[in-house]
């Protein structure tokens, strides 16, 4: 998702075509005393590239975290482009500054001192301030250890390459099913921070991708800019929007998804709107559910006084689902195939509790 929405709600996956292998019809004895040997090296390479792999993936969000970097980057999904400014700094004792800017479309801007975000609207002269509910916006991504999405995702090591003139290490992630897209990291042979990233489909076709475009790493630490626009909202209107934990499952729902991989991290509620300006605003529940990469988000609204369509539809990489489930909407949104989504969907339960 572009700019101010890196921080994302939803998630991603893919199908890897499959490969067939043709063994040999004859084997002599030596070579068949000779197979275990090789299955037992190909074994400790294929170890080694995994721990090598899940070292990588530890990397990239702990850089994301301690590292200082100022840069651009490029957002694309289609024919849909969007550019970003970014400027991080960690100042021990004082924690994590960061600003992110939008470059194109209307100006929007985020300033945020560890998980307190501060959102600028200049044309509605708005700042929304909120708490961060995810850490895995770019260039962080992942949201989970290495060694967990490693059981759902199969890497490889592809070697060296270049990045807005850094060296890189390319990582690639291909699932083990067909719940989740493919994945390409490029990551700073240095310090590990993600360079760019790159969200594949089963025919290795580019969904969507971020990538820096200027970057530099191990800068000053210049959180004054940021710390002085946070505290400096004079003559901006603050909204505070009403975000609250929520236990869906003791309100009757279920989601029990057969998928691998798949653990809920949060449930939340938020308000909104109603179509009616006199009418009370209504009260939307969200379950958040990852691979670690991947991120599924259920949403649960009353059907009362909102009018929706069941359908399903795509972009880039998201795809969304929405069905009637009783007196309820389900909205299904995440960055996964759509199958993904109608598993989830078909898991879903409610009893109405007493």
């Amino acid at each position: 998702m572009p700019t101010l929405q890196v921080r994302r709600v939803a998630g991603r996956g893919r199908l890897p075509l499959a490969r067939l292998l043709m063994a040999a019809l004859l084997v002599t004895a030596s070579q068949a005393r000779a197979q275990p040997a090789h299955s037992e090296a190909s074994g400790a390479l294929s170890a080694h590239a995994a721990q090598s792999a899940a070292d990588w993936l530890e990397r990239i969000p702990r850089a994301a975290q301690q590292e200082n970097y100022e840069g651009v980057f490029v957002y694309q999904r289609g024919t849909f482009v969007q550019s970003s400014r970014i400027a991080h700094y960690a100042k021990r004792g004082e924690g994590e500054f960061e600003s992110l800017e939008s470059l194109d479309g209307k100006p929007r801007k985020m300033l945020r001192h560890d998980d307190s975000l501060y959102t600028f609207v200049p044309e509605r002269h708005l700042c929304i301030v909120e708490k961060r509910q995810n850490r895995d916006a770019f260039p962080a991504l992942l949201s989970d250890s290495g060694q967990q999405v490693l059981a759902v995702y199969e890497p490889k090591l592809l070697g060296p390459d270049r990045v807005a003139g850094i060296d890189a290490q390319v990582i690639e992630l291909v699932p083990k099913d067909a719940y989740r897209f493919s994945y390409k990291l490029w990551a700073d042979a240095k310090t590990g921070l993600l360079l760019r990233t790159q969200t594949l489909d089963a025919s290795a076709q580019v969904l969507e991708q971020t990538s820096f475009t200027q970057l530099r790493i191990g800068v000053p630490v210049d959180q004054a800019p940021i710390a002085n626009g946070i505290r400096n909202t004079a003559g901006w209107t603050l909204v505070r929007p009403p975000v609250q934990p929520v236990d869906m499952q003791a309100q009757g729902w279920q989601f029990a998804p057969e998928i691998p991989g798949f653990r809920k991290i949060r449930e939340l509620r938020r308000p909104m709107a109603a179509r009616r300006a006199e009418d009370p605003p209504i009260p939307v529940d969200q379950a958040v559910f990852s691979d670690g990469l991947a991120t599924v988000s259920v949403f649960v609204e009353p059907a009362e006084k909102n009018s929706r369509k069941e359908g399903a539809g795509a972009s880039g990489a998201t795809h969304v689902l929405v069905t009637r489930h009783g007196d309820y909407w389900i909205t299904l949104l995440g960055e996964v195939p759509q199958g993904t989504l109608q598993l989830f969907a078909s898991a879903i339960k409610y009893k109405a509790s007493r």
